[in-house]
Parts: C-alpha cells; sequence; structure tokens
C-alpha cells in the first residue's frame, strides 16, 4: 500500500512539473529533428511532443495553437482567427484562411452614431466587436494533411486547462493591467479575475475551457460550431449588443486559397494572398526594394532603412485603396504585384530626402490595427513546412469571455473600415474595398511565409504586431538574404516600420542614432517604440543544418523534436 501511494504521489507531481517548470528556449541547432517555435514555452513543448509521437509539422501545428488558447489567452485562441501557409515534402503549398467573418447582421455604418461619427469603443470592446470565429475550423481543416487523429492532437490543451499552469512574470502582468476591462465587459467573474493581483508561479486553472475543448474532442467541428458551445456563444451575445447567431456560427467555412508566391533573388517566397494584405506587401516592397539592390548596404544604415521606409509608403498607400476580401471586390492582386506597375510606383523615390505619403496615395485615414497577434513556425523531419499567424486582434480581443464556455472572444470587427477613412486600433486607415458587409473577411496584415531555396523550406518566418507584420516579415527576409545576419540577429536586431499614415517612422529604442539623426535630416519624422513584433524563425541551410530562434522581446520559446 505505501508502495502503491509512493507511486501515485510521484506521478501526481511528474503531472504538475510539466506545468509549472515554464523552461524558456530562444535557440536550437539541429539536424534531421522537428522544431517548433511559438509565444510560449509550453506550447511549443505540446507541439514537439506530437512530433515525437509521430505527427508531422501539420499535427503539431494544430497542438501548438490549442495550447497557445490554453496558455496565452491574450492571442491564442478558440474565439478569434488566422491564416496558415504550408509546404509538404513532395513540394505542394497551399494555404488555409480561417480569418473571422462579419456576421449576417452587420452592416457598413453599425458603428456609427447619428451624427455619423464613427464609435471605435463599440468596434473594439464589447459583444458588438466580435466577428464569427474561424480558428476551430481552421484546426479541423488543417487536419486533412495531418497524420493523427484531433482526439490526440486535443488532449495536451485539455491537460494544460484542466490541470493548470504557472504564469510567467509577463503573463501575470498582462493580466493584472487588464482587470478592470475583464470587470468592465464581463456580467459574471471570469478565471482571469481574483481579489488580488496575479504574481510569477501562481497557477491559472480553466474548468470551463478544458470542458470546451472536451466538447471538441468528442464531437468534432459540431462541439463549437453547433451545440452547447454555439448557445453559450449566443447566450453571451445577448448579455450585450452582440449580433453573432447560431446561424453565424454553423455556416462558418475555411477558404482553401492559392498562396502569393514570387521570386525574390533565386528564392521562392510563398505567402498568403487576399484578404491578407501581407503577402502583397511583401511581394510590393522586395520587388520595389530590390531595384536599388540592399546588398550594396549595411544593415540598418541610413542608405538601406531609407529604400525600405519608401518601399513601405508606397505598399501600404496601396493597402488603403486597393485590399480587402476578395469575395466582395476586384482583386487586383496580379497588377499590384507586377514589375511594370512597382517599376512605375518607385519613379517618385529620391535618395536625397522622404517622400510626402499624399504624393503616393489618396489621403483617407487608415483602421489601427491591433498587434496582440501570435505566430508559430515549425518544421518537420520529412521536410513539412508551416507557418500559421493566429489573432484576437486586440489584446485578449474584446475583452469578453463566453461565460460557461471560458475562452476569449476577438474584436476582429475593428479591421475593417469602421467608417472608410478613420483610423482603426492601428492607425491602418481603410478605404471602401475593406467596408463592413455581412458574410464579408476583414483586411488582415498577418503574414506567415514560407521561403523555399531549391524547391526545399530555407526560412519559415512569421510574427505578430498588426500592421508592423509585413514589414517585419519583410525586414527578417532582407537580414538574411541581403544583410547575410545570423537567425538569431535577423529575429532580435532592432526593427523599424512605415506604413504611409501616419507619417512617422517607427524605431525600436536601441535603434542606431546615426542613422535616425540621418533620417531627420532628410525630413523624416522619428517615433520610438519599445517593441516591434515578436518572431519566430527557422532557417535552415543547404545541407539540412536547421536554427529555430524564439524573440528574444518575450517569453517565446523554441522545442525540438
Amino acid at each position: 500500500m505505501k508502495k502503491f501511494l509512493l507511486l501515485f504521489l510521484l506521478s501526481t507531481q511528474f503531472v504538475f512539473a510539466q506545468f509549472t517548470d515554464i523552461n524558456i528556449v530562444k535557440e536550437i541547432h539541429t539536424k534531421n529533428k522537428g522544431l517548433v517555435v511559438s509565444a510560449h514555452p509550453l506550447a511549443s513543448e505540446a507541439g514537439a511532443k506530437i512530433l515525437r509521437m509521430g505527427g508531422n509539422a501539420y499535427d503539431a501545428a494544430i497542438t501548438t495553437q490549442l495550447a497557445l488558447a490554453v496558455v496565452y489567452p491574450q492571442a491564442g485562441n478558440l474565439g478569434g482567427g488566422g491564416f496558415l501557409v504550408g509546404v509538404k515534402n513532395n513540394g505542394e503549398k497551399f494555404t488555409l484562411d480561417f480569418r473571422e467573418i462579419a456576421p449576417e447582421k452587420a452592416s457598413r455604418d453599425m458603428y456609427l452614431d447619428k451624427n455619423g461619427k464613427a464609435n471605435t469603443d463599440l468596434s473594439q470592446n464589447g459583444r458588438l466587436a466580435v466577428g464569427v470565429p474561424g480558428s476551430v475550423a481552421g484546426f479541423f481543416a488543417t487536419l486533412k494533411y495531418a497524420k493523427l487523429p484531433m482526439d490526440k492532437l486535443i488532449q495536451p490543451a485539455i491537460d494544460l486547462a484542466e490541470q493548470g499552469f504557472a504564469l510567467t512574470a509577463k503573463e501575470a502582468g498582462l493580466l493584472n493591467s487588464q482587470g478592470n476591462y475583464f470587470d468592465q465587459h464581463n456580467k459574471t467573474k471570469t478565471v482571469f479575475q481574483k481579489s488580488t493581483a496575479w504574481k510569477q508561479g501562481d497557477i491559472l486553472i480553466q474548468k470551463d475551457l478544458a470542458e470546451t475543448l472536451k466538447r471538441i474532442q468528442k464531437e468534432g467541428l459540431k462541439g463549437f460550431y453547433e451545440g452547447k458551445t454555439a448557445e453559450y456563444i449566443v447566450q453571451e451575445m445577448k448579455r450585450g449588443k452582440g449580433i453573432l447567431n447560431l446561424n453565424d456560427l454553423k455556416n462558418y467555412k475555411v477558404a482553401e486559397r492559392k498562396p502569393l508566391t514570387f521570386n525574390y533573388k533565386n528564392n521562392e517566397i510563398v505567402s498568403m494572398p487576399l484578404p491578407s494584405s501581407g503577402g502583397i506587401l511583401l511581394a510590393q516592397m522586395l520587388t520595389m526594394s530590390g531595384f536599388e539592390n540592399l546588398e550594396k548596404y549595411q544593415h540598418n544604415s541610413t542608405e538601406a532603412v531609407q529604400i525600405m521606409v519608401e518601399a513601405e509608403r508606397r505598399a501600404f498607400a496601396d493597402r488603403a485603396e486597393y485590399m480587402g476580401d476578395p469575395a466582395f471586390i476586384t482583386d487586383k492582386t496580379n497588377m499590384l504585384v507586377s514589375e511594370k506597375y512597382l517599376k512605375n510606383r518607385w519613379e517618385t523615390f529620391n535618395k536625397n530626402k522622404a517622400t510626402p505619403s499624399a504624393e503616393v496615395g489618396k489621403i483617407i485615414a487608415q483602421p489601427a490595427e491591433s498587434t496582440e497577434t501570435t505566430h508559430i513556425s515549425i518544421v518537420d523531419k520529412e521536410g513539412n513546412a508551416v507557418a500559421v499567424t493566429t489573432t484576437l486582434n486586440g489584446l485578449y480581443g474584446s475583452k469578453v469571455v463566453v461565460s460557461g464556455a471560458g475562452f476569449f472572444l476577438n474584436n476582429e470587427m475593428d479591421d475593417f473600415s469602421v467608417k472608410p477613412g478613420v483610423p482603426n486600433m492601428f492607425g491602418a486607415v481603410g478605404g471602401e474595398a475593406n467596408a463592413i458587409e455581412p458574410g464579408k473577411r476583414m483586411l488582415s496584415s498577418m503574414t506567415p511565409t514560407i521561403v523555399l531555396k531549391n524547391g526545399k523550406p530555407y526560412i519559415i518566418v512569421g510574427t505578430p504586431g498588426g500592421t508592423t507584420i509585413p514589414t517585419s516579415v519583410y525586414q527578417s527576409i532582407v537580414n538574411t538574404v541581403d544583410f547575410k545576419l545570423s537567425p538569431n540577429m535577423t529575429v532580435n536586431a532592432p526593427k523599424f516600420h512605415h506604413q504611409w499614415l501616419p507619417e512617422t517612422v517607427m524605431v525600436e529604442e536601441n535603434f542606431p542614432e546615426s542613422t535616425i539623426t540621418d533620417l531627420k535630416k532628410m525630413n523624416y519624422k522619428i517615433e520610438r517604440e519599445s517593441q516591434i513584433g515578436r518572431t519566430e524563425m527557422i532557417i535552415i541551410d543547404e545541407n539540412g543544418n536547421a536554427t529555430a530562434v524564439a524573440d528574444g522581446r518575450g517569453d517565446d520559446s523554441v522545442a525540438v523534436e
């Protein structure tokens, strides 16, 4: 009996140890083994464990996303959406669009007051801000590329939710900072609120979320989009001004789209097409700066940064005018990425001064896009690669937790042009192409990207950061291909960002002062930011040696098979 009791206690300690021993790993070098990079060490380890069980990159992508929905609630999610870019080891390329959509009762002017003024509080906070979630449908759409059944892939997330996990200092701080918003937007107390401040090492147990995950495990897709969970979501809508209904949930569909592909210096870039603006922006920026051959310059030198900023300015002006859900607009992707069009766009570039934004696009206010997104990069030992970026939009989305189901809902409706010309929460301005319509997907900046060399995965990259996502992925590729930086430097070197409007260049605090001084002399307005993005990157050389790097700006972590 004593022996049995001792074994039971040891096994109990082991179970809890896997969720309290937070081991953040920033870089791993390996060969012939799978790698997972994500925003949280427990999620990366869950994905790597699936690889060890015989799963492939797509199995690991499903498990890692589900784990992030538990351990990274500010952006990992069941109640949001995202994009996945995949390249199979036979060369097949595909993308999955599980972006949220506007509910059937949504309307163009739903966030305008009686005077026609945009009320962005309604589009950013509370139940009216919620788009139809796509993440769970995205997990199931990924299954056709996976090897293991969903009941195995979802179990690690159930364990994390049911048994609890230790908060990092950053997570505790975020929960504390949002407590007033949780109070304001929830009718009942959530597991994310407590009477005393959260601190590092506190255990977060999410029983309601565990039950939601079990319903998905048992009932499949219907376990979320129909039945008890769907009813919980609709009941939550009725506690405020929400319009999402059972029909919206039941009718949600993932779109499998042809990847946007293009060549950059003998590398094939595979990225996301519309309704992501990311792939188009990436193609435009790399092509335009390619006219000046960036490899002639030093990383973050005045010359290189000015060229890249001006490429960003022209690309983001096009984003505002032309980009939206391709089912609702005339898709002008082919024109926008054509060399002829981009050469014409680049003719106004002046290496001696900043180009006024009014000269490259119609001045209309842009919707701002939230920075609280999360990215996962994965490669397996067979050579399958996946880049997936998901989001709730803002920090903890709408701040609304579905009572009885335990997860946050997105505030993705704010990514539409709430009123064409009015900035969203990221300062991005949108035009008619991104106006609100029922059943429409809102324009996004998420840019999951895989770069191929000789047909094989070379760079797997992505980041959160709202409108800074495409420019951070752009810099990651240029840093590697043109400036020949190491993977660690590519990820962690100071970044910059420009998006046409506002007419400022954002730079991280540790950006070179000499470059800032020179840019100011050329009439650039500089704004300092504490951080831009959190890039997750895997680089594989021609000999199969792989390096995975998790961004040093957060708790991001790498795990190996």
